[in-house]
């Protein structure tokens, strides 16, 4: 597996993995969440022209993506927005790859955390970041950017199902 820059044209199947990635919270009750319409093009290309749209791909050669992570800085730790593994990939650690890779470039550029939020009781979300190490953070150790970023999620509804923000050092 070859992790790499997501390339423009590729911002389309990121779409379609965040899609396929979507599917299993249906069999949880959260058609919702399976339901969502991933980040629009713009979006990744905003993440991409920043050198935070990472791929995953098979093999050495260019490859098409199977997985994505997006991230950005947010009060001095890399803020891991997104990760999506398309299901034929899963189970491979891709994921994992992905996110060593995101903490290899933090280190580089002197951060000292990783931070996410995510879903508390989905097996997927806070139990397999807990397995990478990540902690789950009281609501006092919150920065001001994750509290917006939470903020945003209860806006958008999600909320419904329990969730956390999530830190493990680089």
């Amino acid at each position: 597996m070859r992790i790499r820059l997501a390339a423009p044209a590729e911002l389309p199947a990121l779409q379609d993995i965040e899609r396929a990635a979507g599917e299993p919270f249906r069999a949880l009750g959260m058609a919702v969440v399976a339901d969502d319409e991933p980040p629009a093009v713009e979006m990744l290309e905003r993440f991409r022209r920043a050198g935070r749209a990472w791929v995953a791909v098979d093999g050495q050669g260019e490859g098409d993506p199977v997985a994505y992570l997006l991230s950005a800085t947010v009060d001095g730790a890399e803020y891991i927005e997104q990760v999506s593994v398309h299901p034929r990939a899963a189970r491979r650690g891709v994921g994992r790859l992905l996110i060593e890779h995101t903490a290899e470039r933090a280190r580089a550029e002197g951060l000292a955390t990783l931070t996410l939020s995510t879903f508390a009781d989905v097996p997927w979300n806070a139990p397999y970041y807990a397995r990478l190490g990540f902690r789950i953070m009281d609501e006092a150790e919150l920065t001001p950017g994750l509290r917006k970023i939470r903020a945003a999620e209860a806006e958008y509804g999600l909320d419904r199902w329990p969730r956390v923000c999530m830190r493990r050092p680089v």
